[in-house]
């Protein structure tokens, strides 16, 4: 989802979309608050790992 957030972000900059810039912000801190959580061993999803 970080992969995600960051293309939507450098698509959104570079067409001067303005939702997707902000749709790419959105992605970027929930893949970002997934990953921590992830690495700290709480469960997301009812999954421990996410590969």
């Amino acid at each position: 989802m970080i992969v995600l957030g960051i293309i939507l972000l450098i698509i959104g900059f570079i067409a001067a979309i303005h939702i997707i810039w902000i749709l790419g912000i959105i992605a970027l801190v929930i893949g970002a608050v997934f990953a921590i959580a992830g690495f700290l061993g709480h469960e997301i999803g009812g999954r421990k790992h996410v590969y």
